[in-house]
This record gives structure tokens, sequence and C-alpha cells, in this order.
């Protein structure tokens, strides 16, 4: 792995964390988890907490001015995703979907949509509990891109 990378998680209300935390260690990768004070995470081998302000966007502007090239970014945030993408990392959702560019003005404008129908008075339930299978599948697409990103740094 190329000096400096490392996985970045949105972890607040990230149910995959022990998972992030296996692959970064199969593949030596550190991992550095953000969330606000009202979510209490464990520093790990390899990985490293930081806590932020609990406002609304604060762990996502950390994860903003903390990511580089080359980093993998972890988050159900399109808005982190779009910003991520920016400064060309890879991104991943909580269900292992890998956010590309030319996806993210249609995600942008259906969370942009959500928000006027919330505005309105009308709110949806969120999204379903993630599974055992879709924490497997998770790890498979992180463990996947990893191989990946390692085989095209040894060539």
């Amino acid at each position: 792995m190329p000096r400096g990378r490392k996985i970045v998680v949105d972890g607040d209300a990230c149910p995959v964390k022990k998972e992030i935390t296996a692959c970064a260690r199969a593949f030596e990768v550190p991992v550095l988890m953000v969330s606000s004070y009202d979510h209490v995470l464990q520093a790990d081998e390899g990985v490293t907490v930081v806590q932020v302000d609990r406002g609304a966007d604060s762990a996502d502007l950390y994860i903003a001015n903390h990511i580089a090239a080359g980093d993998i970014v972890i988050t159900q945030d399109y808005g982190l995703a779009a910003l991520a993408l920016g400064k060309r990392c890879r991104v991943l959702s909580n269900r292992g979907q890998e956010y590309e560019d030319s996806n993210m003005d249609f995600m942008l404008e259906g969370r942009h949509a959500r928000a006027v129908e919330r505005r309105r008075g009308h709110y949806s339930k969120g999204p379903k509990a993630i599974t055992a299978e879709e924490k497997n599948l998770f790890q498979h697409k992180l463990t996947k891109l990893l191989t990946l990103l390692q085989e095209n740094v040894q060539q």
C-alpha cells in the first residue's frame, strides 16, 4: 500500500465498524474513525478515534479536511461522499456500494428531494437495519477494493 493511504470512517451510526477493522488489519491499513461526542468509539490496534462536536456536520467537515487522494472513505452521507470523490478518494457506503462521479448527481438530487419533503412535513422511515448478510457483503467489497488497490501499487 502506498505510504499514507488510510480508511476514514464516518463513525456516527456506522454498523460495520468491526468489519472495517478486520479488513484494515489484514491489509495493514490504518483506520481513522470520526464521530461526535454522542457516540462512544474505542480505539484499537491500527484504529485512531477522533471525536468532534455535536454539530450537524462536524464529523463530515473533520473528515473532509483530513482526507487525501487515495484514501478510502466509508460513509452513508452523499454530501460527504461527493466531497471525498472530489479529493480523488474511493468511497463506499456502509452496505458496500461504491460511490462514483457518474452516479453522484442522481444521489444528490434524491437527497435534495427528500429534504424538501421533510420540510413539508413528510417523513420517511429511514433505512432498514443492516443484516448479517449485508455486513458480509460490505466486508467482501472492502476486501476486494483493498486487494485491487494493493495490486495496482505493486505493478
